[in-house]
């Protein structure tokens, strides 16, 4: 009867703890989601800056890729966010290529944060314990502090903790597990490199973090099991399996891309699974190379021997396969061939840049500064067709303001989308700014409608303007291109000292107009102009006024 008990009791433990391993996983992996996406927003100017040093110089492309993955600690989303920008035909496949393995020289930095936690019991310091508390102070913040900076830096600081509670927890539960007969004979049993090495693969891409799955078996060697046979490379497959299983989110997020940026997924699995497979052939070949080499550079201490393996494997890739950008490009495009009828992808708006909306915004930014180029450019099309008294532009003209209004609904959605994803108080209100510059700009597609509206009447009526009247109408279309330059200066650039000039080139358009209305008439009077003609003109010029308007509100919404 006491044998009974005691086997319900040992079996009830037994389920406790699995149960507290797998609720440790689930901790882990959205502990370092809270840090990540916490960091990236504190990061955000960083981002942006090191995004947009896209260079041909393949060191600088890894040393961006490494220091984007080291801060927002995923390699996963640094590699999804450069699938979107080969997506948006800003990244050429070869800066992609070495942002790609930079990114995994930056995710190992993780591995060697968790072996943080094997410092436990080592002389008086307990660091675990120290980072655990870091949850309370970083909750703290949160709850106390309204500005979204320290509220911002006190749930990155919590992540850091929960980072440790998790392990703490799976530490606790792997110790007792591997106490188990039946655990500790399963696992010896493992030392099968190609089913160590798939089941690295499987879980990695279940999780879709390489760096949980490191961050386990560094877990389960500093509890003490024993994976394989004593001091073997057994561990070290499960870790170049998490390599390969780490592309999926790449692979997945490229699933509705152009050619190219599927072509940038492919090369990420291509590196990884040929770094994978000649460390694997070097791990075969050297059975001992954890214990000749590892253990004695990092003796007693397996959690820091695994981490330092994650990085000479990712470093090691990284040297070998650098000089050979070019090659994995060009294997690249020949799996993956151009199709004949792929139009060019101009958008810089891309979902994938959503899990990080500091990107999104400049990626947003941009395109905005391109949808009012295309405004300006279709209003600056229809003055020319009135001027030149020419309706064969009308097509063109119609086509273009088809096209606006798609990319109008296009960055309203998406910065709907972006405005629900967590951001600072300061994206918000660029988000506002950025909202209220696509309906200004919107308003100039209108107005290059309206122009076609006046050429076609005055075509089909067969009445003209005198030649001073195209003349003005030629100078306003000047003063609007000028505006225009301003505008963007001042959006793109950030030289928000020309909003002076701004409102110059706006006094002038303003003065224009009422003197170009003053002169019509005093025509009218004289018999000069034709009565016809009046409201056609006075409802232009008010036209390409409102136009100017509308240029001034867009640089004035981004100074204010």
């Amino acid at each position: 009867m006491i044998n009974i008990v005691t086997d319900v009791v040992t079996s009830g433990d037994i389920i406790t703890q699995v149960l507290l391993l797998l609720g440790g996983i689930g901790a882990l992996v959205l502990a370092f989601k809270l840090l990540s996406d916490n960091i990236e927003k504190l990061a955000n100017t960083g981002l942006k800056k090191l995004f947009n040093k896209t260079s041909s110089n393949p060191l600088i492309g890894v040393g961006i890729g490494a220091s984007v993955t080291a801060i927002i600690q995923s390699s996963g989303a640094t590699t999804v966010m450069i699938v979107g920008f080969v997506n948006a035909g800003i990244m050429t496949l070869a800066q992609a290529t070495a942002m790609i393995m930079g990114a995994n020289i930056g995710t190992t930095i993780t591995a060697h944060i968790v072996s943080l936690s094997s410092l436990s019991g080592i002389g008086s310091f307990d660091f675990t314990t120290f980072a655990i508390a870091l949850t309370f102070v970083g909750a703290f913040m949160d709850m106390l502090f309204k500005k979204d900076k320290v509220k911002t830096i006190g749930l990155a600081i919590a992540g850091l903790g929960l980072v440790f509670l998790s392990l703490d927890i799976m530490s606790g539960s792997m110790k007792f597990l591997q106490e188990l007969q039946v655990l500790k004979d399963f696992l010896s049993m493992c030392n099968n490199p190609i089913l160590l090495l798939l089941f690295g693969i499987i879980f990695t891409a279940a999780i879709q973090s390489s760096s949980a799955s490191t961050s386990i078996v560094i877990m389960m060697l500093s509890a003490g099991a024993v994976i394989g046979a004593p001091e073997s490379n057994a561990p070290l497959y499960i870790i170049l399996g998490s390599n390969i299983g780490s592309c999926v989110t790449a692979l997945m997020s490229s699933i509705n891309a152009n050619t190219n940026a599927k072509r940038a997924s492919l090369i990420h699995l291509m590196f990884n699974t040929f770094g994978t497979v000649i460390w694997f052939v070097i791990c075969m070949l050297i059975p001992n190379l954890m214990k000749d080499t590892l253990m004695k550079l990092f003796p007693g201490n397996p959690a820091t021997q695994i981490a330092w393996f994650h990085t000479f494997f990712n470093v090691g890739c990284t040297l070998l396969f650098l000089p050979f950008i070019k090659i994995f490009v060009k294997l690249a495009t020949l799996i993956m061939p151009d199709k004949k009828k792929e139009g060019k992808f101009e958008s810089y708006i891309d979902d994938r840049f959503l899990e990080t909306p500091s990107v999104a915004l400049t990626q947003v930014s941009k395109e905005l500064i391109r949808f009012g180029g295309l405004c300006m450019e279709t209003l600056d099309k229809s003055i020319e067709s009135f001027i030149k008294r020419d309706i064969s532009s009308e097509k063109e003209i119609l086509e273009n303001i088809a096209e606006i209004e798609g990319i109008n609904q296009d960055i309203l959605e998406y910065l709907v989308k972006l405005s629900g994803k967590q951001i600072s108080r300061e994206d918000e209100l660029l988000i506002s700014k950025i909202h209220q510059a696509v309906n200004d700009f919107y308003r100039e597609a209108e107005i290059a409608d309206n122009m076609v509206k006046y050429t076609k009447s005055e075509v089909k009526k067969e009445t003209g303007f005198t030649p001073i009247v195209y003349e003005q109408i030629g100078l306003l279309q000047t003063k609007l291109k000028e505006q225009f330059v301003n505008v963007k200066a001042i959006f793109d650039e950030g030289k928000k000292e020309l909003i002076a000039k701004v409102d110059e080139v706006e006094d002038e358009i303003d003065s224009l107009r009422s003197s170009m209305i003053k002169e019509h008439i005093k025509r009218l009077e004289d018999g000069v102009c034709k009565p016809s003609n009046s409201g056609t003109y006075i409802n232009l010029v008010s036209n390409l006024e409102r136009a100017g308007d509308h240029l001034a509100y867009v640089a004035h919404s981004m100074v204010d």
